[in-house]
């Protein structure tokens, strides 16, 4: 049986929230995709995610949202991230804040682990992201059948020795963060399917779904400037994941763009 796994690049905005929501029922039925993925975490306006912006991801057909640097922009999502499943934030948060690192959802008889961590060069300090990801494979063992990690991290060298550490633990294994949607998509040595960026779900004619005179005016004047969304049309990014549940290994991986 081949278990299919579609993930998804950051969302930004409302708008590409919307396109998603339009589009995910007819992608999932066309793709014969089992299960959907994507990182949530600019999905709402000026980034961040709310509750109304997660249930609609969540009710028009994505089986779970990842998270990442602005997962607590919006202080009403704190209580909302401790009664859902459906969501996790970087796993390497402080263990006191709210929500998870990482959860198992079933789907067609299979049950999914879905993780998450935020990567530490050129962001946050937080605890590190191999350590923490080693503590949610230890804790979750014995309790699923397919594995699945969103690194949300800046530098590529990062996200590719992640995927090394990891290969042939993880099933699969994808990038977020940085946008612009890599062309490393590959099954690894020991069967870990991974790619070290999926994208994003947003304007292509854009600033990484910023107003491209928005990030002209920064970067040349130097002075403070609101950034808004691009209103151009919106791209879906993300890769296909295909699981051999006889062979236990990802089988193939192709990148995804609508």
């Amino acid at each position: 049986m081949t278990f299919r796994i579609l993930a998804l690049g950051d969302v930004v905005g409302p708008d590409a929230v919307k396109r998603l929501c339009d589009e995910l029922y007819s992608i999932r039925r066309d793709g014969n995709i089992d299960f959907v993925v994507c990182n949530g975490e600019n999905a709402a306006a000026s980034n961040g995610i709310d509750i109304r912006t997660a249930n609609e991801l969540i009710k028009y057909g994505v089986d779970c949202i990842t998270l990442g640097n602005h997962t607590f922009k919006r202080r009403e999502i704190r209580e909302y991230l401790d009664e859902t499943k459906n969501i996790v934030r970087p796993g390497n948060f402080p263990s006191e804040v709210s929500g998870m690192g990482y959860t198992i959802l079933p789907e067609n008889g299979v049950r999914v682990l879905i993780m998450n961590v935020l990567g530490v060069v050129y962001l946050e300090p937080l605890a590190c992201p191999f350590r923490t990801v080693d503590k949610m494979l230890r804790a979750a063992q014995g309790k699923y059948d397919i594995s699945v990690l969103d690194i949300h991290a800046e530098a590529t060298s990062e996200k590719i020795a992640m995927s090394h550490y990891f290969d042939g633990r993880i099933d699969i294994i994808f990038g977020t963060h940085t946008h612009v949607q890599t062309a490393d998509e590959r099954v690894m040595p020991k069967g870990t399917g991974y790619i070290t960026d999926l994208g994003m779900c947003g304007p292509d004619d854009s600033v990484l779904g910023i107003k491209k005179e928005n990030i002209i005016e920064k970067m040349t004047m130097h002075t403070p400037v609101k950034f808004d969304f691009s209103d151009n049309p919106v791209t879906l990014h993300g890769a296909i994941f295909e699981y051999d549940t006889e062979k236990k290994r990802c089988v193939d991986v192709k990148r995804f763009e609508m």
